[in-house]
């Protein structure tokens, strides 16, 4: 009995939306069209909301964030106010590399506003040592050209230093005004205080491309 109640219900509704069709036809169709267009606007928007969290939150975070140069200690290969891209990906999945361009924070991530860009010359377990003008990877100088200026000033490294399974040893390649893994309030830095890689330069136009 109350299943035919149902059904009898059911029918009536479908005899009256036609009746509605049949009555007012072009209200009804203007309604659902209307109708049809604000789910559609609704579901765009919500999607274009969902792109733009995407974008603010989780790219500069765990993909890619663009990075200014403040000041010198990177020349000649970084100059002041040079506007970078530093990819994060990579190092999700692998370590840094001998001589990669690194973003860390050398005071602790809590810190945000205090960010070094240096390059990476002693990896994990290796012993840095700088003797006159030269950089000793575990008793053997390391060949490279990336200093502006022959380095005067070996600080901590004066002495031997084992880096640990989670530290590397950096410099600026401006290495006469670089603060960096030779001085004790930087010394070698954590892998887990390393934000990404510089890969682009944006910025100056004349200089735009990837950097080494």
């Amino acid at each position: 009995m109350e299943q035919e109640e149902i059904e009898q219900e059911s029918e009536y509704q479908t005899v009256n939306n036609e009746k509605i069709k049949e009555e007012y036809p072009p209200e009804f169709a203007k309604k659902q069209e209307k109708k049809r267009r604000k789910i559609s606007f609704l579901a765009e928007l919500l999607l274009y909301v969902l792109i733009v969290a995407f974008c603010l939150l989780f790219v500069p975070r765990y993909v890619v964030q663009r990075t200014v140069v403040d000041g010198d200690s990177m020349m000649d290969t970084l100059l002041d106010e040079d506007n970078l891209i530093v990819e994060k990906i990579s190092y999700h999945f692998d370590n840094p590399k001998r001589f990669d361009i690194i973003v860390f924070y050398p005071y602790g991530r809590e810190d945000k506003e205090h960010y070094f860009i240096k390059r990476v010359i002693g990896l994990p377990g290796e012993k840095i040592q700088i003797i006159g003008e030269n950089i000793y990877i575990n008793d053997e100088i390391l060949e490279e050209s990336y200093g502006k200026d022959p380095i005067t000033y070996p600080g901590l490294a004066v002495e031997p230093i084992l880096l640990e399974e989670d530290e590397y040893f950096v410099l600026g390649d401006n290495r006469e005004i670089s603060r960096d893994s030779r001085f004790e309030d930087v010394g070698p830095v954590k892998r887990d205080l390393i934000e990404g890689k510089v890969l682009i330069r944006l910025y100056p136009f004349a200089s735009f491309g990837t950097v080494d």
